[in-house]
Order: C-alpha cells, then structure tokens, then sequence
C-alpha cells in the first residue's frame, strides 16, 4: 500500500511503500538509520542487516544524500521522534541516484544557501518554515471566508501608486507608463462598495533599496477591505484574524514549531484584545526608554518598534498618527484632525510592523483637498474619487504582511527564509 509520512499514523503495524528521498543516513554496525523526507514530512527508517539481508544491506549503506527511492516497510510507534513513528524498512528500490549534492550536513554560509535556494528548500528547517507559512495562508482563507468576505484580485499591473512612485517598478504598458502594484488597496476599496466585505492575498512590489532583516523587494500581501464599518471595529477584525492564525499555527505545525525550536509558550499568549497605544504616548514611552532624538511628526524605525513592543507580551496597536507621515487617503480624527484614524499592528520579540490600517476618507470634498495636496490631478486617479461621489460610506481596511508575520510565528531572523524564492536587493537568482 502507497501512503505518505504524514499518513503513517494511520498504518501502525502495516507495511507500506512511501515515495522518498534520503536527506540523511548514519550506520552503526549491522543498523542502518536512513532519514527519509516525502515533502509531507520527515521520517526514520530503520534497516536491520538480519532482516534485509547482506546485498541490501551493503546497498542501503552507500545510498547517497537526496537520492531518491521507494521504501516499503513496517510503521511502528516510536515516542522518541518528533513525528511519533518510524518504519521498520523490508525493502526499497532506487530511483535516482544523487551525486555530490552540494549542501551537506555541515555548516554552510547564507549567501552560498541563497545560491542554491531551489535546494536548501529541501532542508527539515525551511520545510517547516515552508509549512508554517502554508498553515497562515489556510487560517486566512478560513478566517475571511467563515465571515462573509468576498476574495477579490486586484490588479498586479496599475496606472498610479497607493502611496506615492518613489518606491515603485517602472515598465512600459505598450504606450503608457506603468508599475508593478505597491499594493491593492485602492482597488479594494472599490470591490468593498461592490460586495460589502473584501479580501485580497498577493504579490507586492516595492523599490525600495533596503537591506534589513524586515524587508524583501518582492512580497505577499493580505488586504481587507470593509464597508461600513469604522476605524475601532476595524481593529477589532484585525486582532480576531492574528489571533486566528497564531492559534491555528500552534495547533497544526506542532512539529515544525518544535523543528524550528519556536517558544510556544510566547504565541499561547497571543489571543484578541490587544493592547493599543497612542503615537502621542509612543513617543513619551521612547523618551522615558533614553531615545532623546524622535520628535512628535517623525515615523517611528525598526529600533523604535522593537522599544515599544518590549512592553507587552502581545502584539500592540499605534494609533493616530500625525497626517503628514501618512498616506492622502487616511481620514482625520474629526475631534483631532491633525491625526488620522490609523493603527500600525506591531509584532512582539522585535519583528517589526505587521499590519497597518485605517479609516478611509469618505468626503468627497475632503479628498479632492487632499488630491490637491499631493498632486493627484491627473486621470489615472479619477476612478477613485468617484468613489466619494457615488454613494460614499464609512470604510476602513488594513494590509498585513505575510513574511513578517511568517518570520514572527515561526521565530526565524531574517524574512528571506519565509518564502520560497526571495527577492532582495542583490538577488534575482535563483
């Protein structure tokens, strides 16, 4: 019988054949350990020479790093291995024999593991950050779906910027001058007047010539966007989704949480609500923590972030920023219209912003001010003010995105492991 590794609990005491590569093996006298792995997970087998006989036996000890093989043997419980199981191996058959894989179990350095990026994939370590990742995208799709969002794909190609052209891809549109998107958001918000509450999950590109451990050119993004609903109860979406899928993390991906040597106890913590602190009591917490030089109207960096999160064990909501850092669209405090209606959502344990969100301008006017202010007269931006003219409503939405929070679930460093084929600043390749 054909099975997988992550089936093998249902075959205790069976023999089965599972499709797999060796990424490891070690022998100790008449044993062979060979490590199997079948993309479903990671698995040990067992070869006694008694059992298999000396031909085999000889065979299975030369057997290469990655090379490939059915394996067929007998599933029995071992408490020992991460995964609960190990096979009791009968027989296997060669399928391809690797030589001189390059990345063996010795230490390699990163930019010689980015190189060879299609097969460090392979590893127990980005496998699990791989399927951490994969288990975000599930509960995201579950936890929009199960509400009534409507997923609606914004265009990947656009005339204009969300947030202004400085960070963004040129490219030629036969005739016209386009970009790659920065981000969907004011396609959103017009698929929010369509279908009341929407989500979108894709690509983003930006230009931006950064070499930190929190930014990758090419990125994923996930994109709500809500009609009706105003900027509190925006929050309160955004901490039920984080929560959801930290909580569905811990539950599905205990072996690569374990793989990865994550503290879980850290993410058992993060259920909704979340705490929120004002910019204006950011900026006196960084003062009271000795960084003397932010001012009230500066955006907040990497070290700032970090300062401010330490005082919580949950992610932590900025409010109402100062207008002038934020973007035209952003609506102001009517109370207070120096400040927007945002919130940046701030990861604990030093990973940055991983949401950010506001209430949208629904004035017409207002927003015509603000198309002014920044120079939007031109036609590409035309359909979205007609979104103030043709039955306007209150609406907010928020961005999260999707490696930073793969790198904070899963406790990894740097965001170019949190997916498959990162693009940075000096790296088109593989």
């Amino acid at each position: 019988m054909k099975t997988t590794i992550a089936e093998v609990a249902k075959h205790v005491g069976e023999e089965v054949t599972i499709g797999a590569w060796l990424a490891n093996k070690r022998s100790s006298g008449k044993i062979a350990f060979l490590q199997l792995r079948d993309g479903t997970g990671f698995m040990q087998g067992i070869v006694v020479k008694a059992d298999i006989g000396e031909d085999k036996f000889q065979e299975a000890k030369a057997l290469t790093q990655e090379s490939s093989l059915y394996v067929t043997g007998k599933i029995v419980e071992d408490t020992r291995s991460p995964l609960g199981f190990e096979m009791q191996v009968t027989d296997f058959e060669l399928i391809h024999e690797a030589v001189d894989y390059p990345i063996t179990p010795k230490e390699h350095g990163t930019e010689f593991l980015m190189d060879h990026r299609h097969l460090w994939l392979r590893s127990s370590r980005q496998h699990a950050v791989m399927k951490v990742r994969n288990e975000i995208i599930r509960a995201t799709y579950e936890f929009f779906n199960d509400k009534g969002y409507v997923k609606v794909d914004p265009p990947i190609l656009t005339g204009s910027s969300a947030e202004g052209t400085t960070e963004l891809f040129h490219t030629k549109y036969f005739d016209e001058d386009a970009y790659l998107s920065q981000s969907g958001q004011l396609y959103m918000e017009a698929a929010a007047m369509a279908f009341g509450k929407v989500f979108s999950f894709g690509p983003t590109f930006r230009a931006e010539k950064s070499k930190t451990r929190r930014h990758l050119i090419e990125f994923w993004m996930i994109e709500p966007e809500m009609a009706f609903m105003n900027h509190e109860e925006s929050l309160e979406v955004q901490e039920q989704y984080v929560s959801h899928v930290v909580q569905s993390v811990l539950e599905n991906c205990k072996i690569e949480l374990d793989t990865l040597g994550r503290d879980t106890d850290q993410l058992a913590k993060i259920q909704a609500p979340f705490p929120r602190i004002s910019y204006d009591d950011a900026i006196q917490l960084l003062k009271d923590k000795g960084f003397d030089d932010i001012e009230w109207g500066e955006d907040f960096g990497a070290p700032h972030e970090t300062a401010i999160a330490e005082a919580y064990d949950k992610p932590v909501f900025i409010t109402n920023y100062p207008a002038e850092i934020k973007a035209f669209y952003m609506k102001p405090d009517p109370e207070r219209p120096e400040v927007v209606l945002c919130a940046d959502l701030i990861a604990p344990e030093g990973y940055g912003e991983i949401i950010g969100g506001s209430q949208r301008i629904d004035d017409l006017e207002l927003m015509k001010q603000r198309y002014e202010e920044h120079d939007l007269t031109g036609d590409a931006y035309k359909w979205y003010l007609q979104l103030r003219e043709y039955g306007s409503v209150p609406h907010s939405g928020f961005g999260l995105g999707l490696e930073r929070t793969v790198a904070w679930i899963s406790g990894v460093e740097h965001v170019r492991e949190t997916i498959p084929f990162p693009r940075l600043l000096n790296r088109l390749y593989p």
